[in-house]
C-alpha cells in the first residue's frame, strides 16, 4: 500500500505516492528523475547519494521516502539558480577538482552544507566535512581547495 508524502524538493512542495520501502533516493531518481544523487554502494558509506536535508547532509540510499514527508530536500540539480551554476559548483570546475564526476554532487552539497553553518572553515574542517563522501579519482587535495577559494570569499 502506498503512502502519501509530501516534501519541499528543490524549493518545490510535492507529493508523492511511495511505496513504504523506497528510498529517498530511489524517488528522488525514479520518480522526479533528479539523477544527480547517484546510487553508488547503496548502504551508505560512499557518500555518493549524498542530499542536503533540512540543510543536513544525508545518505538518500539509507533514508526511507516516508521519513522525508513534511521535510526539505535539496539535490545539486537545486544549487544552480537562474542557470547558473552554484558558486562551490563553478569552484570544482575552476580549480579541477571535477574527474569522473561521480562523487561530486555528493561532495558539493557535502560542502554547502558546510559553509552554510561556517563560511570561513579551516582545511581541517573542510576535511572532516567531506569525510563520509568517497573519491576514487582526485585525491582530495583540489576537492578542498575548491571548498576552501570559496570559504575564503
Amino acid at each position: 500500500m502506498k503512502h502519501i508524502v509530501q516534501m519541499t524538493v528543490n524549493d518545490e512542495p510535492r507529493e508523492l505516492a511511495v511505496e513504504p520501502w523506497w528510498t529517498l533516493l530511489d524517488v528522488l531518481r525514479d520518480q522526479l528523475e533528479l539523477t544527480g544523487a547517484k546510487k553508488g554502494c547503496n548502504r551508505g558509506d560512499c557518500g555518493a547519494c549524498t542530499v542536503l536535508l533540512d540543510g543536513k547532509p544525508i545518505v538518500s540510499c539509507t533514508m526511507l521516502a516516508v521519513q522525508a514527508h513534511g521535510r526539505r530536500v535539496t539535490t545539486i540539480e537545486g544549487l544552480m539558480r537562474e542557470g547558473a551554476p552554484h558558486p562551490l559548483q563553478q569552484a570544482f570546475v575552476d580549480v579541477g577538482a571535477v574527474q569522473c564526476g561521480f562523487c561530486t554532487p555528493g561532495m558539493v552539497l557535502a560542502a554547502k552544507a558546510l559553509l552554510d553553518e561556517n563560511p570561513n572553515p579551516t582545511e581541517d574542517d573542510v576535511r572532516e566535512a567531506i569525510a563520509g563522501n568517497l573519491c576514487r579519482c582526485t585525491g582530495y587535495a583540489k576537492i578542498v581547495a575548491a571548498v576552501m577559494s570559496v570559504g575564503q570569499r
